[in-house]
């Protein structure tokens, strides 16, 4: 006989409940008679609801495990799942258990998280219940109570599995002898013989003894030994039930965590093995399609198949609605942001930590057509994060992000009201992005839930959600900076915005200059959301580590002893890319002696193709490098190196490691983290250095009293600074370095976004008012 699946149960007392009516003997055949009787039971309360099933249509079944597989994962998991499946009824249960029936009622009545089976294949796969009968338990509910579900063994299947079964003594008197075999006395067995053996006492010699008895057998866990009727089984008596309730494979999937369960995975139908199954399942199911693999335990496991199924959809009591995903398509996969700081790797350290995290979903854009949209799974899986991602074709995406963001929105952001540019498709376009956004971050907010929007991207959210969604607490952060009141009302649509933003609950800022523009905004407005100021910091530790390894490892470069001036910045005009390398020239000019005493190093990524908004500023940037290089190149040695690429966080770190001078010259900042991990990776290897700032940095409210400000609209102010940068004296860079990194603190970006999270649920500090009059709260 071959070897079929099952589970590890637990030994659990007690006789199986049948007596002379426990038997049902149903009428089979019709499968919309199957799914209009289907029960719900709630067994959380002291009684159970029961609700018919939907008529039938797209069959969705769900046949699994208990123990490792529906019991299996933390109770986190095990919540959500439960909820998930009560949120879809017209997926039927059906456990797969090597529990008897008494064990699976004890379990029922004792754990809430479990969720209410339909069928239950039980012993094995040789016995069959039907839940779907009702009773009231006399005596101790009156009039009008909820009934609570009698489960009935059903005959008919029954007799097809047992055929041939010589009964429980005769196995145990032909396997008596065998040595390590014991019988599981306290654990209650019908149509099955059960025993403990250890692994090396499955021999030949017992296992054939098994077959002359015309029985067969399963071993699971190392130590589980079943007798089982030759033709019973898990994945047997699943596809009885099946055939009798007309269920097609392809609305079925299986779940399950040990050997035991190997005949369900045969069945042809969709599976998952969950991570914590053993490793002998694994190996023993083949890799196909139909069979998910995913790193989580359990119910996690399960939730996460049929989230892929499109069976469910995750909700959660906090959703985190952002553009972008944490992953980006790069060289044929999926790939995680390289930093350790910014926004992305901030969330996906908060939603990653089980121990502390929020229950949360990530909702997020995925873009692209055919085959890249539906790689939404494969994003999933290369995060291990509760993403819920939003399809979104190329060209849509182009005239949201590229045309309306860019060249409308981002040009008001950074106070450059001159190079707003309105296209009516593109805002068109933005309109129907946010809409989506509202549909898909309310499908997945449970009732009361808290939503944590981030940035102008999505603008248009608050009021499209508030209207639908009454119950949701809303939050937007912003990550950019705010413009004042008159730059805002230039926009061609802000009466649009304005309307949509005051239906906020809650509005952050990284500075308090920008929630003292918010706040002027509203300011004869009745209702203002309420706005808390929440620095984002960085993983100085991480950081710091990296610094050390890199300069441990790192080999003294041959140079020509100039000073190394270093900017890390994307392209983009806000950051006065431009600005900069005139500055260059300009001090040159002033100060011919400088020549070959310094050197200006611009690493510039380019923006993701299609956005228009910096081919100006990038034909600018190329044309002024030029000239500067042309006119005041000397030998091998040209003032400024332009590297219009980006480089892996290492890199980054080693260019920190090498620069004599941080200039960060933006016009107008939300924060501008990369001046804090060159003070973190300088701090940490003992390097002295020098910090150059925009006043119009973020950054400038927490750092600005050591650093060296800085007005990039200033041609005149930068080239000063500069200077004074280049010829600050050994001894004064040292001191220069501890104050900066002195104020730099070692506050984690996850404690700050858990901050924000209880600033926008009301359970941050007191708000207190602004001198412009909004109310401000710090966290």
């Amino acid at each position: 006989m071959s070897e079929w699946a099952g589970d590890g149960f637990e030994a659990e007392r007690g006789g199986v409940e049948r007596g002379p009516a426990g038997h049902s003997h149903l009428e089979y055949g019709r499968a919309d008679r199957a799914v209009a009787d289907r029960a719900v039971a709630d067994h959380a309360g002291p009684g159970r609801a029961l609700a018919a099933e939907p008529p039938a249509g797209d069959v969705r079944v769900l046949v699994a495990d208990l123990d490792g597989t529906l019991l299996g994962g933390d109770e986190a998991a095990r919540r959500r799942l439960r909820r998930a499946l009560d949120r879809h009824p017209e997926i039927t249960v059906v456990f797969a258990t090597g529990r008897g029936l008494a064990s699976v009622r004890t379990r029922l009545a004792r754990d809430p998280l479990l969720p209410a089976p339909r069928w239950i294949i039980a012993d094995v796969g040789a016995s069959v219940i039907d839940t779907a009968g009702t009773e009231h338990t006399a005596g101790t509910r009156g009039p009008g109570s909820e009934p609570s579900p009698a489960m009935e063994h059903v005959d008919a299947l029954e007799a097809e599995l047992r055929a041939g079964w010589p009964g429980s003594e005769r196995v145990r008197a032909a396997l008596r002898g065998f040595p390590g075999l014991v019988h599981q006395d306290g654990v209650a067995q019908d149509g099955r013989c059960s025993f403990f053996l250890p692994p090396e006492c499955l021999t030949p010699e017992l296992t054939g003894a098994v077959e002359r008895l015309g029985c067969s057998w399963t071993y699971s866990d190392g130590r589980f030994f079943d007798v089982l009727p030759p033709h019973a089984g898990k994945g047997q008596a699943v596809r009885r039930l099946a055939d009798k309730l007309q269920w097609p494979l392809s609305g079925m999937l299986v779940a399950g965590d040990s050997l035991n369960d190997l005949s369900l995975y045969r069945l042809g139908a969709h599976g998952v093995i969950v991570g914590n199954a053993e490793r002998a399942l694994a190996e023993r199911v083949p890799d196909s399609a139909l069979v998910h693999r995913p790193a989580l335990d359990g119910a996690a496991a399960i939730l996460d198949a049929l989230e892929r199924l499109g069976w469910v959809r995750r909700t959660a009591p906090v959703v985190i609605g952002y553009h972008r995903p944490p992953v980006h398509w790069s060289g044929g996969r999926w790939r995680r942001p390289a930093s350790p700081n910014g926004i992305l790797p901030t969330l996906t350290a908060v939603l990653g930590d089980r121990s502390d995290g929020p229950d949360a979903v990530w909702a997020a854009a995925l873009v692209g057509d055919g085959g890249r949209a539906a790689g939404a799974a494969g994003a999933a899986a290369a995060t291990g994060l509760p993403l819920a991602l939003l399809p979104l074709a190329a060209g849509r995406w182009a005239g949201y992000f590229h045309g309306a963001c860019k060249d409308t929105l981002w040009p008001a952001l950074m106070s450059q009201p001159h190079l707003i540019r309105r296209s009516a498709s593109d805002w068109a376009d933005y309109e129907a992005v946010n809409a989506a956004f509202a549909d898909h971050l309310g499908a997945h907010a449970e009732r009361g839930a808290t939503v944590w929007l981030h940035d102008y991207n999505l603008w248009l959210v608050p009021g499209l959600l508030k209207a639908r969604r009454p119950d949701l607490r809303i939050g937007l952060f912003h990550h950019t900076p705010f413009p004042a009141p008159d730059v805002f009302r230039q926009l061609p649509d802000a009466a649009q915005l304005r309307r949509s933003l005051a239906r906020l609950d809650w509005a952050g800022f990284h500075t308090a200059a920008a929630a003292g523009h918010f706040g002027g905004l509203f300011a004869a407005a009745r209702r203002v959301p309420r706005i808390g100021v929440h620095p984002l910091g960085i993983d100085r530790g991480a950081v710091a580590a990296l610094a050390r390894v890199r300069d441990r490892a790192r080999q003294k470069a041959a140079g020509d002893g100039s000073l190394l001036v270093l900017s890390v910045e994307r392209l983009d005009y806000a950051k006065a890319p431009v600005h900069k390398v005139r500055a260059v020239g300009a001090l040159l000019a002033r100060d011919p002696a400088l020549r070959g005493r310094f050197r200006f190093r611009l690493v510039c990524p380019p923006p993701e193709p299609g956005i228009r908004a910096y081919d100006t500023t990038r034909t600018a940037l190329e044309a002024a490098v030029a000239d500067v290089n042309d006119r005041w190149r000397s030998g091998s040695w040209e003032p400024v190196d332009y590297r219009p690429r980006g480089l892996p966080f290492a890199q980054v770190v080693d260019q920190y490691l090498a620069a004599d001078v941080f200039w960060v010259t933006s016009l107008a900042d939300g924060m501008n983290l990369t001046a804090k991990e060159y003070l973190a990776a300088r701090d940490a290897t003992g390097r002295p250095g020098v910090l150059v700032l925009s006043r119009h940095a973020g950054a400038a409210e927490q750092l600005g009293a050591a650093a060296l400000l800085t007005d990039p609209h200033s041609p005149r102010d930068l080239v000063r600074t500069l200077h004074r940068a280049l010829t600050m004296p050994p001894h004064r860079r040292a001191a220069h370095t501890a104050e900066l990194a002195a104020l730099l603190g070692d506050r984690s970006p996850a404690d700050w976004a858990r901050a924000v999270l209880a600033d926008i649920r009301g359970e941050g500090p007191p708000a207190t008012r602004s001198p412009s009059g909004p109310r401000s709260g710090r966290g």
